[in-house]
Formats: C-alpha cells, sequence, structure tokens
C-alpha cells in the first residue's frame, strides 16, 4: 500500500519516536483533521485531550496506514480505532461493511459496538453491528442485511457469517485486530487468517496487541504493509498511600449515597468525578441545595469561570469540586483529601488519573466508587487487576452512624479547646440568674451545630431482602405492571427489568403473578415509592411498561408456573417435585417465547440431498 502524498516519511518517523509527556498534554481532538459530526461527538461524551494511544495512532490510522499498537487494556484503544473507522464511512457505504473489527470476546465486540455507535452518533450513514456467538445468528443477519458498513464481532462467528455469504467483504478497506494476543491464546489463528486471507489485498491492516508473541508477528509480516509501531508506556499501576473503596448503591439514589459519604467522612477538599458535563452541572446544583460548598469544572465553562472555580478550590472556599475527567487534566492541586467517583470511570487510564488526584507528597489519600449495578461490579474487579490495587467493598453508613460520629469528633473537638476566659464565664452567671444552667446552655449551643452539620442528610435506608418463604424480612406491598402473558413476557423478563431500573438485587423482589394483561409483583414496602420513580419509564421486551400500586380486585387468574416462579428457582415445582430436566431447555415455554415473533423455517433453507 502507497502512503497517501499527504503523508510524509517525516511523519511517519514522528509517530515511530517517543512522544513527550509534554508534547502528549497539549494534543486534543480538535487540534485533527476531523469532520464536525465526529468532533461534535466525541465533546458530548466529554473527550478533549488524548491519551497517548489515541494521540499516536489516530492521525496514522485516518490516512489510511498499517499500525501495529503495543497497549495494555484500558488505555483508551476503543477510541483509537473506532474515531478513525467511523470517519473513515462515507455515503458510498451505505449498502457495503467497509470496516471489520476482530475482538476475542462476544463482551469486547458488544462494547466496543456501543462506543463506535457513540462516535458515529451525528454522522450520517454510519450503521454499527456486533456479531459474536451464543446470540440469534438469525437476528445478526437481519441486522447485516439493513445495511451494517462497521461490523465488530468474534472470528468464530465472522467465519459462520463468511460461510453463509451473510457478511460479504469484498469491499472492505480496513480490517482491526484488538487483543490480538488474547485471540491467538483463544485459539483464533485459524479463522483470522482464514479472513485475512478472504479480504482485499488492497487494505488497511491494524493490529492492537498488550504483547508481542512470534505468532503476532507472523502475522504482521504476512499480512500487513510497512506498519508504523505505536508502543505506548504502562501507566503506574499502584498506587501508593491511597486506600480505595466502593459502594453498591441504587441507580436513584447515587446523589443521597455520595452525600452520606460526604458528610461520613467530612473531607476538608475532595473532587468528584462525573462522565458528562450535565451531570457534573446537577450534581454541583444538588450538592449547594444540601448546604455543601461545591463547584463545578468542565469544558463548556468560559476561562474566566474556570480561573474563579480553581481558585475557590484552592483557597478552601470551596470543599468539593464536581469534574469531569478533561476538565480535570492540567491541574494541580494539593491538599487534596478523598476522590469520589459519582460515575465509575470510561478508561483504566482514567481511574488512575482520578484516584492520583490524592496521596500526593507522601501523604495518605482515600478513594470512593460508588457502583450500581453487577456489570459495574465486573468493570471495577478489571480496574483493580489493571491497578494490581485492592478496592474494598464497604457497606454505605447510615444517619444514625454519622450522626453518632459527628457527635465524637465535637466532643473531642471542645476537649482540646484552650480553657474558657473570665467573659464566657461572666455569661453563664448572667445565664444562670435567668434561669439557664450551664449544662443547658452547653446543650443548647451544641444541639444548634449538630443539628446544621445533620440537617441536610438524606433518609436512606438500604431495602431490605426479601426472604424467600416467610417473607419476615420486610413488610411488602404489590405494584402492578401493565403487561401480560399476551406480550409473551416471562418472570425473568420481568426481574431482569426491575433490577435494571432500580439497581436494586433480584433478591429485593418476591412473587410474581402473570395475568393476561398485567402482572403483580411483591417489593419491600419502604422502597415502593423510590421503585415507582425509578420505572416510570421502564420497558419490557420493547413495550412501554407503566407501574403503579396494586389496589386488588382483579378477578383474573395467573398460570400455575408464573405464580410458583419463587418455588421453581430452588429446583422443586408447586407440588414439590423436582423437574423432568430432560425436558425442553425453554421448560413449559415455547420457543417463539424466547424469540419473539422469529420462527425459524428450517425446511425452505434445506437443501434436498440425493
Amino acid at each position: 500500500m502507497q502512503y497517501p502524498l499527504t503523508f510524509s516519511k517525516k511523519y511517519v518517523m514522528m509517530y515511530n519516536r517517543k512522544i513527550s509527556k509534554k508534547e502528549r498534554d497539549n494534543m486534543k481532538f480538535n487540534e485533527l483533521n476531523l469532520s464536525q459530526d465526529i468532533l461534535r461527538a466525541v465533546e458530548e461524551l466529554g473527550f478533549s485531550e488524548m491519551t497517548q494511544i489515541q494521540e499516536e495512532s489516530i492521525p496514522l490510522l485516518v490516512q489510511g496506514i498499517d499500525v501495529i499498537g503495543r497497549s495494555n487494556t484500558g488505555t483508551g484503544k476503543t477510541a483509537a480505532f473506532g474515531i478513525p473507522a467511523v470517519e473513515s464511512i462515507t455515503d458510498s457505504d451505505k449498502r457495503t461493511v467497509a470496516v471489520l473489527i476482530l475482538c476475542p470476546t462476544r463482551e469486547l465486540a458488544m462494547q466496543a459496538c456501543e462506543e463506535i455507535r457513540k462516535f458515529a452518533k451525528y454522522k450520517r450513514n454510519v450503521k454499527a453491528c456486533a456479531v459474536y456467538g451464543g446470540a440469534s445468528m438469525e437476528r445478526q443477519i437481519m441486522e447485516l442485511k439493513r445495511g451494517a458498513n462497521i461490523v465488530i464481532g468474534t472470528p468464530g462467528r465472522v467465519m459462520d457469517h463468511i460461510r453463509r455469504r451473510t457478511l460479504k467483504l469484498e469491499n472492505l478497506r480496513t480490517v482491526i485486530l484488538d487483543e490480538a494476543d488474547e485471540m491467538l491464546n483463544m485459539g483464533f489463528r485459524e479463522d483470522i487468517e482464514a479472513i485475512l486471507a478472504d479480504v482485499p489485498e488492497e487494505r488497511q491492516t491494524v493490529l492492537f496487541s498488550a504483547t508481542m508473541p512470534p505468532e503476532i508477528l507472523a502475522i504482521t509480516e504476512k499480512y500487513q504493509h510497512e506498519p508504523v509501531q505505536v508502543k505506548i508506556k504502562s501507566a503506574q499501576k499502584t498506587v501508593e498511600l491511597i486506600d480505595q473503596y466502593w459502594f453498591m448503591t441504587a441507580m436513584g439514589r447515587k446523589t443521597d449515597a455520595l452525600k452520606l459519604l460526604l458528610a461520613a467522612y467530612s473531607p476538608e477538599s475532595a473532587m468528584v468525578f462525573c462522565n458528562t458535563k450535565k451531570m457534573v452541572d446537577e450534581l454541583t446544583e444538588e450538592l449547594a441545595k444540601s448546604g455543601i460548598r461545591a463547584a463545578g469544572l468542565h469544558g463548556d465553562m468560559k476561562q474566566a469561570q474556570r480561573t474563579q472555580v480553581m481558585n475557590s478550590f484552592k483557597s478552601k472556599t470551596t470543599a468539593v469540586l464536581v469534574a469531569t475527567d478533561v476538565a480535570a487534566r492540567g491541574i494541580d492541586v494539593s491538599g487534596i483529601d478523598a476522590v469520589f467517583n459519582y460515575d465509575l470511570p470510561q478508561d483504566n487510564e482514567y481511574y488512575i488519573h482520578r484516584i492520583g488526584r490524592t496521596g500526593r507528597a507522601g501523604q495518605k489519600g482515600a478513594a470512593y466508587t460508588l457502583i450500581t449495578s453487577r456489570r459495574q461490579q465486573y468493570d471495577l474487579k478489571d480496574i483493580a487487576r489493571y491497578t494490581k490495587a485492592e478496592i474494598k467493598e464497604l457497606p454505605l453508613p447510615d444517619k444514625e452512624d454519622i450522626i453518632s460520629a459527628k457527635t465524637e469528633a465535637m466532643i473531642l473537638e471542645i476537649e482540646a479547646m484552650p480553657k474558657a476566659s473570665e467573659e464566657v464565664t461572666d455569661i453563664l452567671e448572667r445565664l444562670a440568674a435567668r434561669g439557664i444552667d450551664y449544662r443547658e446552655a452547653a446543650a443548647r449551643l451544641i444541639g444548634s451545630r449538630l443539628a446544621k452539620e445533620i440537617e441536610s442528610l438524606p433518609e436512606f435506608d438500604m431495602p431490605k431482602p426479601l426472604k424467600k418463604g416467610g417473607r419476615k424480612g420486610a413488610d411488602t406491598v404489590k405494584i402492578d405492571l401493565s403487561i401480560g402473558r399476551s406480550k409473551r413476557i416471562a418472570p425473568n423478563f420481568i426481574l431482569g427489568a426491575l433490577v435494571d431500573a432500580t439497581g436494586m438485587s433480584g433478591q429485593d423482589f418476591g412473587k410474581i403473578d402473570i395475568f393476561d394483561n398485567h402482572t403483580t409483583v411483591e417489593v419491600p414496602e419502604a422502597e415502593m415509592d423510590y421503585i415507582l420513580d425509578s420505572t416510570n419509564s421502564m420497558k419490557i421486551n420493547g413495550h412501554k411498561v407503566e407501574v403503579k400500586l396494586y389496589k386488588g380486585g382483579s378477578k383474573e387468574k395467573s398460570s400455575g408456573r408464573d405464580k410458583s416462579f419463587r418455588d421453581k428457582s430452588r429446583g422443586f415445582d408447586k407440588k414439590g417435585n423436582k423437574p423432568d430436566r430432560r425436558k425442553s431447555a425453554y421448560g413449559n415455554r415455547k420457543k417463539t417465547d424466547i424469540f419473539g415473533d422469529y420462527t425459524p423455517d428450517r425446511r425452505k433453507r434445506t437443501k434436498k440431498r440425493h
């Protein structure tokens, strides 16, 4: 492949050398020759400055040059190859696959596809599609037929589609191998080589890998043309002197959880990180309403505003700085007691940059992260592995614990005070003459101060899980969902939607009764208002669902299988018998209940054998 005329040897040499930290800090996305549609999407995602892998790879990739990128997971690789991939799509690519991205696992394929769709939000005619094993082949075929021009998939499933002629690569311009070493470890070498042999010879081939074993080098020599190497040094993996903790909370209660943590740990100076500018504004306003001295910092603010906020934070006039990752880059503030991750960072490197704001100059620091789902727990485990650090789980403090801690702190503060002066003694004598002794006077002053500190604390009680069987763990009520058996839903659909919407555990929900046109679910009475608020825009199986308090009175009968859902989850049916495991994996449901309105007609696709 010939380099474009606009790409000089000097430029290539520049990207083969190590770029200084000063240069990296100054490089921004808007300095690249990217379309306004891409820049708009990138800015909306909160990105401004590039990571090193992005800075060194993107200029090469948009020029069509083959690249070998050596970088660990979590360094911003998805954006490094995703942005050029989206940028390369033109109006002529409406019905053809122009970019193929291979990933080792379906999780990575799904994640990459989601990110690429975000980058392509404002660019016309970009359609990304993920293909991977363990999912419906027919649904993927339908998505490919709709005109996907960026396909992200696992090697095995990509090969399946190639054999079926449902994925045609004759017009492919770019193929990207993400986590190439991991794909080889998983035994995908034959599939990878078969795919590379099937695509046009005149193409761009991009490879990202954490290591460079001989197998990788063999692939680069055979299938790449004069590739440029981009080698990224790993960031500091271990952040010493920083205690790291995480807390589980419901999505709709993150702000309340943050208020509790700020009250419990009382940092003199703290930074709170959010992923979006909108969230920074909303959170700053909520904290200010609660009497917390908070200020926001993000990219939409004018320089005069940014300077004012930073001066206020440095002088301790502002106790809490709420910021995006981009806005926080380049600021140097010492003496930060704690960092709070209101949102889980989008890259592992961002986590390191965030918590590195505290624990400087040999001082101890603390980092606290709010988690709202099981998926985020897995992401945090990846961060822990990447940073080689222990991130401990702690329960959220309750109001009583905070009041007790503040009372003890006040006692210690008073104990350390110097003895009262004669003027104070005179005040006490005058109060005594009016019938108020020194104990009552002290109680009133301490009570007033304590009330100011705790009056803004939210009422926040973690829901008690519903005990299977007797329901002794909590008082319960029923909620009513406007969807039933007629929409081909099953108990696991209902439970999954409620868990996703509320951030609560599946154990927090009780018996599920499914009727023809509605469903009732047992929930903790204490959480009823929160559940109703969290589910006001909930969808199940593509249908918008109204959720309200169940008042009874229905004459419908629920099906036996749905009514005994909790009992069956323990492995027994309603009569106490073990189920026949020789039956279909779908239980008593038809396959059409799982795959919606799609019913494959295998007779039409099967060729008659002679």
